[in-house]
């Protein structure tokens, strides 16, 4: 029996693909069909993607690209616009911590750094990507929250607050598109075996924690034409859907 391929057809933009949940989601994605827009600043970790991607019958196009770089980001719209005329699947998963350290003796760069990346990122491929997704017959945006953005955990004052931020937007983008076949909606992880979370917790052992891959599956439902819901969080420990 031919295996399932949701995604076949559809194009996918994935940011942060060169490690972790960006590089399984480019995996899971282009093996459910999708063609993988792959973008990150690391060119190794692209490589070794397209390889792994090609490996399973799938394909790529790599975008070494640093998502704070916000003019190029408006120029890869046009490209894709130009080549392909829509984008079918945004997945917004680049994202930083910042540094562990009390909120008053963060340094402003740190703290403008983390909103760049995590929250201003996301605003200009939402709005450089918004006319190609609505080209879709089924515009699929998804990006990575957090359980810090209501928790607030010490020491990550800016990795939370940037996570709420970004919630925001995207539940008012989800509201602006509810005309439209576009939907929009975020992920509540938990905890996951990435680089962030060892940064986070340094001494934790690594093999007690979740695979990146486990959540994949789930990625690939948000991603599919048959979804239904926008503007929700989808929390991955309890496995439903929820507003906030």
């Amino acid at each position: 029996m031919a295996e399932e391929k949701p995604l076949d057809g559809r194009l996918a933009l994935v940011t942060g693909a060169s490690r972790g949940v960006g590089y399984q989601a480019a995996l899971g994605f282009a093996r459910a069909g999708a063609h993988v827009i792959a973008l990150a600043r690391t060119v190794g970790g692209l490589e070794e993607l397209d390889d792994e991607i090609i490996d399973l019958g799938g394909s790529t196009t790599l975008v070494p690209l640093d998502v704070m770089d916000f003019d190029a980001i408006d120029r890869l719209g046009a490209s894709i616009d130009e080549r392909w005329g829509k984008l079918d699947i945004l997945f917004g998963n680049a994202g930083t911590l910042g540094v562990l350290t009390p909120l008053a003796q963060n340094k402003p760069s740190v703290f403008e750094e983390v909103f760049s990346i995590n929250v201003t990122a996301n605003y200009r491929l939402l709005r450089s990507m918004d006319p190609l997704l609505r080209e879709s017959d089924a515009g699929r945006a998804i990006f990575m929250s957090s359980g810090a953005a209501s928790a607030a955990p010490a020491f990550v004052g800016p990795y939370s607050a940037s996570k709420a931020a970004l919630e925001a937007l995207v539940k008012s983008y989800a509201k602006e598109n509810r005309l439209t076949s576009v939907r929009a909606n975020l992920v509540d992880p938990g905890t996951l075996r990435t680089k962030m979370r060892a940064q986070y917790a340094p001494g934790e052992d690594p093999q007690i924690v979740t695979p990146p891959q486990d959540l994949v599956p789930f990625l690939v439902d948000m991603a599919s034409p048959s979804l239904e819901q926008t503007g929700q969080i989808y929390d991955f420990v309890n496995r439903c859907w929820r507003d906030s």
